[in-house]
């Protein structure tokens, strides 16, 4: 059995609260957890308005299937880039 994970950065500079920030985020870990059968959860900067850590993990037999997975998802939050900016990501199979 193989973990993958993907840790990505986000820069939301619209929010002025954190319900505003709440927002943006819930309607994202949505989308990507009903499209890409995968664990989604804030893992970090949660007091901050304008910016967020998320972690994405996912669990399979093959290499190569999670890396696509895990790509697939970086590459669909990084288009999905209307209301924040990904400042940084790293992906890791463990």
């Amino acid at each position: 059995m193989l973990l993958g994970t993907l840790q990505v950065r986000l820069h939301i500079p619209q929010s002025r609260s954190l319900k505003a920030k709440r927002f943006v985020l819930q309607s994202l870990i949505t989308k990507v957890r009903t499209r890409f059968n995968v664990s989604v959860a804030e893992i970090g900067d949660q007091d901050l308005w304008q910016s967020a850590f998320l972690g994405v993990a996912a669990i399979g037999n093959e290499k190569r299937h999670l890396n696509s997975v895990l790509s697939t998802v970086a590459d669909f939050i990084t288009k999905e880039e209307d209301d924040f900016l990904v400042t940084d990501s790293k992906m890791e199979l463990i």
